[in-house]
Parts: structure tokens; sequence; C-alpha cells
């Protein structure tokens, strides 16, 4: 059931990250959301579990893309393992150390995909210093708001059960 959540999620995400793509001037936008489901999944299930997601996350958006299948994957696989063992060592239940992982691992995964494509003599980048400051703080914006609507479901659904079984009384 947990493996087909988190194919649900990382599908969710595809077909969100594509679909908003085209209302967005220039066609990209600033949230990887892919890359904050396998930040969230990391954290919350362990290096494996992280690895395993930013895998499949990664050569999923590599193929349904134009760029080089498996730069991305590995870019993601690198950062879902990264993002598995911080949250297996350090206390992440707070919502400021949830921030500062989303931001280090976009940063970690545009260092190794910008990184990859330069090394490889495929693409420049430039300076994408802004850019990618703005992806990670838009990633860990939208990765801290995901953990809060999770976290607060399961409590709402067992408040609106308890209130139904009240006012039937």
């Amino acid at each position: 059931m947990k493996t087909a959540g988190i194919i649900l999620a990382v599908a969710v995400a595809l077909a969100l990250q594509t679909t908003l793509a085209r209302f967005v001037a220039g066609g990209t936008i600033a949230v990887d959301l892919v890359l904050v489901v396998v930040v969230y999944v990391a954290l919350t299930s362990g290096p494996a579990t992280g690895l395993l997601t930013g895998t499949f996350a990664g050569l999923v958006q590599d193929a349904l893309s134009s760029n080089v299948i498996g730069i991305g994957g590995l870019a993601k696989t690198i950062v879902g393992f990264l993002a598995g063992i911080l949250g297996t060592q350090f206390i992440v239940a707070a919502s400021l150390p949830r921030f500062v992982v989303f931001v280090a691992a976009t940063l970690v995964h545009a260092v190794v995909f910008m990184g990859l494509y330069v090394l490889l003599d495929l693409r420049h980048f430039g300076s994408p210093y802004g850019a990618v400051t703005g992806q990670a703080v838009g990633n860990a914006v939208v990765g801290v708001v995901a953990f809060q609507v999770v976290e607060l479901l399961p409590g709402a659904v067992e408040r609106r059960r308890s209130q139904r079984t009240r006012l039937r009384r």
C-alpha cells in the first residue's frame, strides 16, 4: 500500500508539474514538485525508500522531458538518499528544520544536475544563482506546507467524525 501511495504521489506531482508549466510564462515554474515528493518520502520513510523514490521519479521525469535520460534520475537519487539520512540522524519534526532540508536538497539537486550537464559538455547554464535560490525557497515553502497538510488531515478526519457522533446524540 505504501508503494502505491508513493507511485501515486509521484504521478500527481509529475502531472501537476507538466500542467502548471504550460500556464506559466516561459514554460518553467519555480517549484520542482517531483523533488518535493522525493524529499518528503525520504524524510518520512528513510534513506532506502528515498533512494528508490528518487531513482523512479527522476527517471520518469527524464523520460518525459527532452533531456538526457539518467541525469535527473541520478540527481534525485542522491538527494533522496541524503534527505533520508538527514531524516534518520536528526530531528526534523519542526517547520524550520524541514525548510532547511528542502532548501539544501534543492541546492544539492541543482549542483548535481547542472554539474553533470556542464561536465559532459551538454549544456551551459550561465549564472543560475537567482533561479536556483528561487526554486530552493519555493520547494521549501511547498514542502513545509505539504508536511503541515498531511499531518493535519488525519486529525481533521477524526474531529469531523467525533462531531458527527456528538450531533447525532
